[in-house]
């Protein structure tokens, strides 16, 4: 669990999980594509096929209060998205 953060639950990858059966991850900075494959595949008992991985760097943020001008930084954090083999689906949706 140490390795998958939570999944990513949007509209744009609701229609890449329709579409090409691809499903995006938040996933822990420091995780390789073999440790996430193999988180993905022991936790929703799918065969993985491909993990593709993109970092983004937090970005820098200032809003101004009555205090004066605040500065600060959002998180990095870092997705993968994986494309499951076969016939294989993830539902997001049936522990609800």
């Amino acid at each position: 669990m140490g390795i998958i953060i939570k999944p990513i639950i949007t509209e744009k990858m609701t229609a890449m999980g329709e579409k090409l059966n691809r499903y995006g991850f938040i996933v822990d900075k420091n995780a390789n594509k073999i440790q996430i494959k193999d988180a993905v595949e022991k936790m929703y008992n799918v065969s993985v096929a491909d993990v593709n991985t993109a970092f983004y760097h937090g970005k820098r943020k200032q809003r101004y209060s009555k205090t004066g001008l605040l500065k600060g930084r959002m998180n990095d954090y870092k997705k993968a998205y994986v494309t499951l083999a076969g016939d294989d689906k993830i539902d997001f949706y049936s522990n609800i």
